[in-house]
């Protein structure tokens, strides 16, 4: 099944054999050519002034120079012939003043901004603000406890005292629609989701040592008391908030009989298919599902829905 969700889709050669260059990244970063999407307290640079909506906003060298931001750029690849940077400015105290920003150009949090952005870009703010984000709280060596250097373009960070090098991570999240005929399993964990009257697909960390069917078979047993059979890979989802990718799946109820973990969930319950339309055209009285930037909406709808 081939399925572009919101921050994928990045378009950027991230250039591996580029970043190992330090004169290459070096030089790069003075260029004329060189483009940097800054971020400011993880917000993204919005454009929304163009006649074909809002895109991200790019800022030239003499824009950055203008900036005294105290770290390095982070490489994210070339696209079209130019190098493309992140930059964290978030030591910039009023950066729409100092950047003179016009008219429609403003820093957004990330993910309201990529329910308006070009697929394209959501997928390279989601490699930007992960990064960034990773670099803002991995400042110092969990070997030693010194602080560490960024190195290889921003993905790696070394540690001088002690040499140990630390690299960004990934975390996966399994996320599963499980079927019982016409019903899918759909949950509320405590927090916005009560508020909202919102239920979505159940998800959960895959463990060390654990395969993606494994670690979706766990989960809906822990949170559900469900047990599961068939596990069917769906899509994915890079989802930088601050580095997980969902790994969607759809998977065959084995038993029906719910019986929820109350520390983790609010609750869990089967709905009809009929019940699932409905809400996914806003028609149903009650039952509210997550939005299209979402995995989860995608699992419920393409099951809801049919082939």
């Amino acid at each position: 099944m081939a399925m572009q969700h919101v921050f994928s889709g990045n378009p950027l050669d991230r250039a591996d054999a580029m970043r190992r260059d330090a004169e290459w990244l070096d030089a790069a970063a003075r260029s004329t050519e060189a483009r940097f999407l800054p971020l400011w307290q993880l917000n993204v640079l919005v454009d929304s002034a163009g006649a074909d909506g809002p895109v991200l906003g790019w800022l030239r060298p003499e824009d950055v120079a203008r900036l005294d931001v105290g770290v390095p750029p982070v490489f994210l690849g070339i696209h079209e012939g130019q190098p493309h940077f992140a930059l964290d400015i978030s030591a910039v105290h009023d950066p729409s003043h100092e950047l003179a920003l016009g008219n429609g150009v403003s820093f957004e949090e990330s993910r309201a901004a990529a329910m308006n952005l070009p697929v394209a870009d959501t997928g390279i703010l989601a490699q930007a603000r992960a990064q960034v984000g990773w670099h803002k709280s991995h400042r110092y060596c969990s070997a030693c406890g010194h602080p560490t250097d960024q190195a290889r373009g921003g993905h790696l960070r070394r540690c001088p005292q002690c040499g140990a090098e630390h690299f960004p991570r990934t975390d996966p999240v399994a996320i599963m629609l499980v079927v019982n005929g016409d019903r899918c399993l759909l949950g509320q964990s405590h927090g916005p989701l009560v508020r909202f009257g919102m239920y979505s697909a159940l998800a959960g960390f895959i463990d060390q040592g654990e395969s993606i069917e494994e670690a979706v078979r766990r989960e809906i047993l822990e949170e559900a008391g469900i047990r599961v059979g068939d596990v069917r890979y769906h899509s994915s989802q890079p989802w930088p908030f601050p580095s997980s990718l969902m790994i969607g799946c759809h998977a065959t109820a084995l038993s029906h009989e719910i019986s929820i973990d109350e520390e983790e969930m609010h609750d869990v319950s089967w709905f009809s298919r009929d019940d699932v339309l409905a809400a996914l055209t806003g028609e149903h009285p009650k039952l509210r599902l997550p939005g299209p930037i979402a995995i989860a909406h995608h699992l419920i709808k393409d099951w809801a829905r049919g082939p």
